[in-house]
């Protein structure tokens, strides 16, 4: 059976934030993450009444949308599990794969068994299930497609090396998946700092890329990013500014059950954008952007974060 290859995908899984909250152990390295002043209890409140808006906003525009609760576990708490896409991704051929994530209090978030149910229930064929270097690394750690933007056409996988992006582990999995070409290359935010996941800098829709160069400051990296790019998308930079205040890398094009395409990020990525910005977005999909000012500052992700892509 021949396998159709899109880079965008047509259903998400999102999961529910009963736990959220400011996470000591990620906040080490996310310079997007920003202290709360409310208490716990508002806190998961907005939290949640964001997750739902923008579950509602999707389906509404015909994008199907698979939620995993949350397990009640008493003794157990997962601030971050509203980002599944860190610990598993799914890829065209029916397979599942899971990804070693740096902080402790994350590796609670990894629930298989769980995804395979959801997935089974809804019709979705599982061929395999692959672990991504091994279950207790305590080292060379990989953060699904936080770390990877995966051009699944051309076969070239992007990453931005840091604490959650070990360069051997990278290597692994374009070796394990059979890519043709893995592009590793270093950033640093306006502070000086590796960029802690490659998908706020970066973002690839089925016709364009944005992408803030200004944060790759090697100039050889930047060429080779840029040249690669340029082969097969349309490519749209953004600024240092608009990445770290804004979220305008952390955007995802989705397509719905009638095949429209989406570019779906937050509000503030949206106000971040110029006017110019916003039509050549336009020209490949309609934006839908949704208010999320709790999850973006105390979470240090925004709407493509929320999001695992089931292809």
């Amino acid at each position: 059976m021949e396998i159709k290859i899109n880079r965008t995908a047509d259903t998400v899984l999102m999961v529910r934030p009963r736990d959220f909250g400011y996470n000591i152990e990620t906040g080490i390295d996310n310079e997007f993450q920003i202290k709360p002043a409310l208490g716990p209890v508002e806190l998961k409140k907005n939290a949640n009444a964001e997750f739902q808006a923008m579950v509602d906003g999707l389906r509404k525009n015909g994008i199907t949308v698979l939620i995993l609760e949350p397990p009640i576990i008493n003794d157990i708490t997962t601030p971050d599990a509203i980002f599944p896409n860190n610990w598993f991704s799914t890829e065209h051929d029916g397979t599942i794969l899971t990804y070693p994530m740096m902080a402790k209090n994350r590796q609670a978030e990894r629930r298989l068994l769980e995804i395979e149910k959801l997935l089974n229930k809804n019709g979705y064929i599982i061929r395999n299930c692959i672990n991504v270097g091994r279950l207790d690394e305590p080292e060379k750690f990989l953060e699904g497609t936080g770390s990877l933007i995966i051009d699944h056409v051309d076969e070239v996988v992007y990453a931005a090396r840091s604490e959650r992006c070990h360069p051997e582990q990278f290597d692994n999995f374009i070796r394990l998946r059979f890519y043709l070409k893995g592009i590793l290359f270093d950033t640093k935010s306006s502070a000086g700092n590796p960029i802690y996941h490659t998908n706020v800098m970066m973002s690839l829709g089925e016709k364009y890329a944005v992408i803030c160069l200004e944060c790759i400051r090697d100039k050889k990296q930047r060429n080779l990013v840029l040249e690669t790019l340029n082969k097969s998308f349309d490519v749209m930079e953004i600024t240092m500014d608009q990445m770290e205040n804004h979220f305008c890398g952390n955007i995802l094009e989705v397509r719905n059950q009638k095949n429209k395409s989406f570019i779906v990020m937050s509000e503030n990525a949206k106000k971040g954008f110029t006017k110019d910005q916003k039509k050549f977005l336009e020209r490949y999909g309609e934006i839908l952007s949704f208010d999320l000012p709790t999850i973006e500052t105390i979470g240090g992700g925004s709407a493509r974060c929320m999001m695992a892509e089931i292809f």
